[in-house]
């Protein structure tokens, strides 16, 4: 998400689409993709032992509520507010990553995650940031998880799976929020674009499992800073874009 987010708005502006739903197409269209991705991503990540079941056996009802609830809001949240949201969210998570505590855990250790209020509304957050964002919560998820003592991978694995549970939701209320829009691009189905999906389905399903092999095998430190920079550009970049655009 946080690579199709700003490509696809980037395109669709290229393209001359209006700006007031170019944005909201970009986010919708991200989501969509992302179920194929997540199904892939975390299908790989559970193979390796890295998906705690049990923390998205309880968490997954709070993800999901979170994600409708979002998206219910969506159509009414500007272009500009969007960007803003997505780059303001961004750098903070990238500032978390490269200066936030490192806990050092064994890799095939399990995090201790609180149940009770904070998980619901963590949950929620989680889900709902994520699904404004178009993303599928990892940039979320990775650090949440990580805060609380889960190991580089397992946090990612399991964020795969949350992916999954978020992008679902989302997909659907970015097409519901975006029937009968004006201005949207050709072939789009609400706030999702067929095209783009169809052309990004296969690449992303299967990229997806090499990128679940890299992060089982580089160096958990170097994929935290590797992850935090990717972060802090696509933040730079989409803040320039929602301000100058």
């Amino acid at each position: 998400g946080l690579v199709l987010v700003p490509v696809l708005f980037y395109l669709f502006h290229q393209m001359g689409v209006d700006p007031s739903v170019a944005l909201h197409v970009a986010i919708g269209t991200s989501l969509a993709t992302i179920i194929a991705t997540a199904i892939s991503s975390s299908r790989a990540h559970y193979k390796k032992g890295g998906v705690d079941t049990e923390l998205l056996k309880h968490w997954a009802p709070w993800l999901i509520i979170g994600a409708l609830v979002a998206m219910s809001l969506f159509s009414s949240i500007k272009s500009a507010e969007l960007g803003i949201i997505f780059s303001v969210m961004t750098f903070s998570i990238a500032m978390y990553m490269l200066f936030g505590s490192s806990r050092k855990n064994a890799d095939d250790s399990v995090g201790n995650f609180p149940q009770g209020p904070v998980r619901w509304v963590s949950g929620l957050l989680v889900a709902g940031l994520s699904t404004i964002m178009g993303i599928g919560g990892g940039s979320l998820t990775v650090p949440l998880l990580s805060y609380f003592k889960y190991p580089m991978r397992k946090a990612v694995g399991t964020s795969a799976a949350v992916g999954l549970l978020i992008s679902l939701p989302g997909a659907a209320g970015a097409v519901l929020a975006g029937l009968g829009q004006p201005n949207l691009p050709p072939f789009s189905f609400g706030y999702v674009n067929i095209v783009a999906f169809a052309i990004l389905i296969p690449i992303t399903a299967f990229v997806a499992p090499y990128g679940a092999r890299l992060a089982h095998s580089a160096n958990p430190r170097y994929l935290r800073y590797a992850f935090a920079a990717f972060l802090l550009f696509n933040a730079g970049n989409m803040l320039y874009t929602a301000l100058y655009s």
